[in-house]
């Protein structure tokens, strides 16, 4: 089992929750957060550098046995993506995820996804 986190851009939303859907990935937690990435466009103001703001972003949080995996990337990669790329895109990060328990009856592993 995995943890899937992908953070994205919140105008994406719907279109990479749409394509997850159609993949047959139909449980996944949304958050919204904010944060930024190693930007290049620092400036210098009176003599101090100035980070730009923290960008607002969505996190999804997807978990999913071994055989989902491929299929979650690339449909994320696929919807999320700005044409052919843009700075700002997002991340997925992956986590092995040692246990998942369903609260309602016990239920434990990849049955519980």
């Amino acid at each position: 089992m995995k943890l899937i986190t992908a953070i994205i851009q919140p105008d994406k939303l719907d279109e990479v929750r749409e394509a997850l859907i159609r993949a047959e990935i139909t449980r996944i937690t949304v958050s919204r957060c904010s944060g930024h990435g190693r930007r290049q466009d620092e400036e210098l103001y009176r003599g101090q550098v100035h980070i730009p703001n923290l960008q607002n972003k969505v996190r999804l949080d997807i978990a999913v046995n071994d055989a989902f995996v491929d299929v979650t990337i690339d449909t994320i990669l696929a919807a999320a993506r700005h044409g052919a790329g843009q700075i700002g895109d997002g991340k997925i990060f992956i986590t092995h995820l040692e246990e998942c328990i369903r609260i309602r009856t016990g239920e434990r592993g990849g049955g519980a996804i």
